[in-house]
């Protein structure tokens, strides 16, 4: 098992770690984003975070200010953060990928690729207790790299089920989430998101 960091040795690895995207040039999204004058976005929140926040990959907004979840979803998040007496500066928000893609497709499988070991990092220096996925892609993308025997199942099977998963410096929590837009689309949907953030809520008064 790997040494717990301190906060200080935190904030100073995820500073190089995401001055390092500015010039990470190993993707066609680079050239799309100095195009278009856009931003990379690592990800925001405290370094000392016990709950990650996953999502798929940043949208305009979010490329434009070089924040995560800052438009609409972002909105919904916080109302959904608040809910259980967490904001932005509790936990810490990210995506699997980077840099904003084209007209907001979905991220493709060699741009998660490329993205993968540079989150994988991120969630190795702030060594969460819980991460909470975003929609599919996040979920499909670590449950894959953790060889979760739930791989491959829909997030419609798996939201709001912890799924523990054991990382180099101890035991972690992935809670699938539906991504926050999905409240836009229906009350179903956004009472599902309500009752898992609850159980996110109980995650985090227990131990892993």
């Amino acid at each position: 098992m790997v040494r717990q960091l301190d906060i200080a040795e935190k904030d100073r690895r995820l500073d190089k770690l995401h001055k390092k995207l500015h010039t990470f040039t190993d993707t066609s999204l680079y050239d799309y984003r100095v195009k278009h004058a856009y931003l990379p976005v690592p990800g925001e929140g405290s370094s000392n975070a016990q709950v990650m926040f996953i999502g798929e990959a940043p949208g305009e907004k979010e490329a434009r200010t070089g924040r995560p979840f800052v438009g609409a979803s972002g909105k919904q998040l916080d109302k959904l953060l608040a809910t259980i007496g967490l904001s932005r500066e509790n936990v810490f928000i990210t995506s699997v990928v980077k840099d904003r893609p084209p007209k907001n497709r979905d991220p493709w499988p060699e741009e998660i690729a490329l993205y993968g070991p540079l989150l994988l990092a991120q969630i190795g220096i702030i060594q969460p207790r819980v991460i909470a996925t975003l929609g599919r892609y996040s979920l499909q993308y670590l449950l894959s790299r953790y060889k979760a025997p739930q791989a491959g199942q829909t997030i419609s099977a798996l939201h709001g089920k912890p799924i523990p998963v054991v990382e180099k410096y101890g035991n972690v929590i992935i809670l699938p989430l539906y991504h926050p837009a999905v409240v836009l689309y229906g009350q179903k949907l956004r009472q599902a998101l309500l009752d898992d953030f609850q159980v996110l809520k109980k995650l985090l008064r227990k131990k892993v």
